[in-house]
């Protein structure tokens, strides 16, 4: 049974992901220091096979899969009024990873489906707590993260569209995560 977890809305774990997936779901603070401890946190207590997160953004007119997290560029102040001094994610951490997910294949597969949403994809989850808590993620995971950006509820999609969206791109990811494991098994096997 593949274990996942998803910093998203209600309306995905009200429709779920099906029996063969332990879906948990978690709301994240916008604050840079419960990011550097919940999300390590998070992933040492359910070890998951992935972890999506999702965030809102109010510029978003799609629904966009990004590609990499950044490590450094972090000005903006969270709910607490505290930015790192550093302005990082990790010390010495790399200065972007890119998830394992191929994002561009989740993205044509999912157009594919004829859902009613629209999705892109992105190289620049915006420097803020979104970012940040991607690139934690993917540090800690050694890519086996993913994030999805939404546009604010009716901006142009409601609950149910972002919930299907984000089910069928939870699917397909899992999929093509599989499918490459796969690969790298069948690669190793003598």
């Amino acid at each position: 049974m593949p274990r996942f977890l998803c910093s998203c809305s209600q309306e995905l774990e009200k429709l779920g992901l099906g029996d063969s997936v332990d879906l948990h779901v978690y709301e994240i603070p916008v604050e840079y220091k419960t990011v550097q401890r919940l999300i390590p946190a998070l992933w040492e207590k359910h070890s998951p096979q992935l972890v999506v997160h999702v965030g809102v953004s109010g510029m978003a007119t799609t629904v966009t899969l990004e590609k990499c997290g950044h490590n450094k560029g972090y000005k903006g102040l969270d709910n607490c009024r505290f930015c790192p001094g550093s302005q990082c994610c990790v010390e010495d951490g790399p200065e972007s990873i890119d998830s394992i997910i191929d994002m561009d294949a989740v993205c044509k597969r999912v157009t594919t489906l004829g859902l009613d949403v629209s999705v892109t994809i992105s190289q620049d989850a915006g420097r803020y707590l979104c970012d940040f808590a991607y690139y934690t993620s993917l540090y800690q995971s050694h890519g086996r993260s993913a994030f999805v950006h939404v546009p604010p509820l009716g901006k142009p999609y409601n609950a149910d569209q972002l919930g299907r969206a984000l089910r069928a791109i939870i699917e397909e990811m899992l999929d093509v995560l599989e499918q490459s494991e796969g690969k790298l098994n069948c690669c190793h096997k003598h």
